[in-house]
């Protein structure tokens, strides 16, 4: 079986795109198709089930994710509304959760994989007072 193609994004940040610049320079990046959006109509909340609230949550946690999210977010949102809700949903809802969570890169493991970056406003390196010398 043959290895998985490296995106063009991971590829400029490992230096992939440097060293083997014909191989990438022709490759395309996903496009952008416009934001996220609001909640589609069929996602209503009830006293048992808060699809709609578990939209704005992932919508305001997750802010990578745009239209071409959409239907996989509208699922994830379906159990995961079954859980802000209080209600038991069992091992296979979690696991399903917990996977969509990970392709949408909501993990912290996924998250390094897509690239996600920290807060804008956050100027130090949080590694900086661990990684650099001190004057003795």
């Amino acid at each position: 079986m043959a290895r998985p193609r490296t995106p063009k994004a991971k590829a400029k940040v490992t230096g992939q795109a440097v060293v083997r610049r014909k191989k990438f320079e022709t490759r395309g990046e996903p496009e952008f198709n416009g934001p996220l959006g609001d909640a589609p109509d069929w996602l209503v909340d009830s006293e048992k089930h808060k699809p709609r609230r578990a939209w704005e949550i992932l919508r305001s946690e997750v802010p990578w994710l745009n239209a071409s999210h959409r239907m996989l977010m509208a699922t994830l949102c379906n159990q995961l509304g079954r859980l802000i809700a209080g209600q038991d949903v069992g091992v296979q809802a979690s696991v399903f959760i917990k996977q969509c969570l990970s392709e949408m890169g909501a993990t912290p493991a996924a998250a390094s994989k897509v690239g996600a970056k920290p807060d804008a406003d956050s100027k130090e390196d949080p590694a900086a007072k661990y990684f650099t010398r001190r004057p003795s």
